[in-house]
């Protein structure tokens, strides 16, 4: 039974896969004939216009996944919600893309997807499991707890979205990690949505780091749309009811495990946002302060720079790892994440930034090992090139 699941799991995976890899040539040409593109501009890294359609792409490949998922399993009903909500960013997103949505309209819609998904799927962060001694809250805690998250994860993911492979390339790893923290507790429901988002994402990611005519964004559509499957993720992971209560009897801390695997792209949209208020401007105004900007500006290539941030996440899981097979409390284990968490966000960028302004041996490392990232003529690079470019001559 455990293979026959887990072989479900690969199909549908599969199936999503197959669909993104045989649409996505056929969107590239419709939106560069539509001029559906993302032009260069003083903030953004491209030099020449990009489709951004690949949210779609990656839409219709989530879509067939859950087709093909049920007709395998019995049950899937608990992915509806998601899937309804999915949709309605995706829209919004490509209307965004294309005619700028103000700051209040986005929060408006993502304020109703959260309450959608939080009424419907009847979970929300109603259970602390133990964290400071609490264990359920009611609603009037838990409803404001689980818009906030909901709401923060989808700008999140959203912000991140700003160097080839980051936003797809960080998704696709959450989700594999949720996937076996899901399987493991028996969420097959849940898995499977992890296995078809990771199978959706991986044509797109290749396409979007390798390809040159094949090359497109995922655009604020995409960026939203993975933002509430990521939410949704957490949701399940930390509700009482979600299925994931066992990993709470041995010891973990399921709030410190799922701000673990979230923690960059979470802890980075919190500090560019506070910096953007401290400085007086709005919170939403686009800016050069990420992350991934920084490694940009050390000289790291845009899959070095993907590869670097996604390493400063596994750093933060491996940091929660240590201190739960260290047998600390879960109070001490969400210490460590936080912990970890800002260093590896807000402590690394002030302390890069310091070192480029006093031009110090650790800026000129850094310097160092970007340059090292720079394979784009390699014969493997090359390779990868030709293939994802193959149906697009």
């Amino acid at each position: 039974m455990v293979f026959l699941s887990l072989a479900n799991i690969a199909i549908a995976s599969l199936v999503a896969t197959l669909v993104v890899t045989i649409i996505h040539p056929h969107i590239v040409r419709f939106a560069k004939k539509r001029n559906i593109v993302d032009n260069p501009n003083a903030r953004k890294l491209q030099k020449t216009p990009v489709p951004i359609m690949g949210g779609v792409a990656v839409f219709i490949g989530l879509i067939f996944g859950f087709f093909a998922a049920s007709i395998l399993f019995d049950d899937v009903t608990t992915l509806l919600p998601v899937f309804t909500a999915i949709p309605v960013m995706l829209c919004v997103g490509v209307a965004d893309d294309l005619f700028e949505l103000t700051p209040r309209l986005r929060f408006a819609i993502e304020l109703f997807v959260a309450l959608l998904l939080i009424f419907w799927s009847g979970l929300s962060l109603n259970d602390f499991h133990g964290l400071w001694g609490i264990g359920a809250v009611p609603l009037w805690v838990s409803l404001p707890l689980s818009i906030v998250a909901i709401v923060g994860i989808i700008n999140a993911i959203n912000l991140v979205d700003g160097v080839d492979g980051l936003s797809s390339g960080y998704c696709i790893s959450t989700s594999i990690a949720f996937l076996a923290i899901f399987y493991c507790a028996g969420c097959e429901q849940m898995a499977l949505l992890c296995g078809i988002s990771a199978g959706a994402l991986l044509p797109f990611f290749f396409h979007n780091v390798f390809g040159t005519k094949s090359k497109m964004f995922i655009g604020d559509g995409g960026s939203l749309m993975m933002g509430v499957v990521m939410s949704s993720y957490v949701i399940h992971i930390i509700s009482d009811g979600g299925g994931c209560e066992k990993y709470a009897e041995d010891g973990i801390s399921l709030v410190a495990l799922s701000l673990a695997v979230m923690c960059v792209p979470v802890f980075d949209c919190v500090r560019v946002m506070t910096m953007r208020m401290v400085r007086g401007t709005s919170p939403f105004r686009p800016d050069k302060t990420h992350m991934h900007h920084l490694f940009i500006e050390l000289g790291f290539s845009h899959l070095g720079t993907t590869l670097s941030i996604l390493f400063m996440n596994a750093l933060v899981v491996l940091c929660w790892r240590i201190s739960y097979d260290l047998k600390a409390s879960i109070d001490v284990q969400f210490y460590a994440v936080i912990i970890s968490g800002i260093f590896l966000t807000a402590g690394f960028y002030k302390l890069m930034r310091t070192s480029i302004k006093h031009n110090t041996a650790l800026y000129r490392l850094m310097t160092r090992i970007g340059e090292k990232t720079h394979i784009e003529n390699s014969k493997c690079w090359l390779a990868l090139q030709k293939i994802v470019d193959f149906k697009h001559k």
